[in-house]
């Protein structure tokens, strides 16, 4: 990646204990507070030789801190005709229900073919700017292997109304996930605050230290065959790859995941042919967002909307009953 500019940042007394988004943002009047938390928590600040990717880290007086402002992309997102399966729309929100592979936003490897080209495509001009040219309308994300509803504002009043309930926890989003083997307990909340793993800088882990709180509540909704369960999964929190870390962490990982643990050899060595076949073609995990609620940003009434688990979910579950 290459770089447009970088700065060196020395804490001075008055700045100690200050927020490290804070105290970036009172050290360089030209970038604005939302933008520098996003490069912080790209991975674009460095100090002592490791990236620093809180938003929320304290400063210490003396530290020095790196920022490093990568080129902007080239061109705004073009509107796309993309197909889209719409599950609800008015005039201040869309509720969608996002296929497993779609990119969310664009990002380097996917400069077009994603959420964000086809809801300009669909929407035009209308979508929210408060996430800015590369993910207008964008309250919340899904990853790109992750399927199912998530909500996009189409005016800034609805942005900002809908990510303060997903600020304070009252927008209320649950998922279905198809794991490996029976979770001890069936039922109960994971507790681990995430971070970028030390080891792979592409995945989160449960972390001791420089992490953010993260709780998962699952409930086992039923066994699949003897070597899979089928969980719902609740989030009070909404880290990245959350519930993917966790049930990693839980020694039950997501099947199909690539890279949290949910590979097939090591398990399916004495399955039949076919099972085996099926599990290997899959490329993505089996993690579907089947509920979302919330409250309306204009009419103030409770909205709540449910999702099917996808077709290649109830036919991995027959495949799974089998063995």
């Amino acid at each position: 990646m290459s770089y447009l500019t970088t700065y060196t940042f020395t804490v001075p007394k008055d700045k100690d204990r200050l927020r490290l988004d804070k105290f970036l943002s009172e050290s360089l009047n030209s970038i604005s507070r939302s933008r520098l938390k996003d490069l912080i928590e790209d991975d674009h600040v460095i100090s002592d030789g490791v990236i620093v990717d809180d938003p929320s880290s304290k400063v210490r007086v003396g530290e020095i801190y790196i920022l490093k402002v990568p080129d902007p992309i080239p061109a705004i997102p073009i509107a796309q005709k993309i197909v889209l399966n719409i599950v609800f729309e008015d005039d201040d929100l869309i509720v969608i229900n996002k296929s497993a592979g779609m990119v969310v936003h664009p990002a380097a490897g996917h400069i077009d073919g994603t959420l964000v080209n086809a809801l300009l495509g669909h929407c035009g001009s209308s979508l929210s700017g408060i996430g800015g040219v590369t993910r207008p309308g964008i309250v919340h994300r899904l990853d790109k292997g992750t399927s199912g509803l998530m909500i996009v504002a189409k005016n800034d009043i609805s942005h900002r109304h809908l990510s303060q309930q997903l600020e304070n926890r009252s927008l209320s989003r649950r998922y279905k996930a198809l794991v490996w083997d029976a979770l001890s307990p069936r039922q109960g909340s994971i507790e681990g605050a995430i971070g970028r793993n030390p080891a792979n800088r592409k995945k989160m882990a449960v972390v001791n230290k420089g992490g953010k709180p993260a709780l998962t509540h699952y409930r086992t909704i039923k066994l699949i065959g003897t070597r899979a369960s089928l969980v719902d999964c609740r989030l009070s929190t909404g880290r990245t790859h959350q519930i993917r870390v966790h049930m990693s962490q839980m020694g039950n990982a997501i099947v199909g995941d690539p890279l949290y643990g949910g590979g097939f050899s090591r398990r399916l060595r004495d399955a039949p042919e076919k099972p085996r076949r099926i599990l290997k073609e899959l490329n993505h995990q089996l993690l579907h967002a089947y509920f979302i609620g919330f409250i309306h940003p204009k009419s103030r009434k409770k909205m709540c909307f449910r999702s099917d688990i996808p077709k290649e979910f109830n036919d991995l579950i027959e495949v799974f009953e089998e063995f």
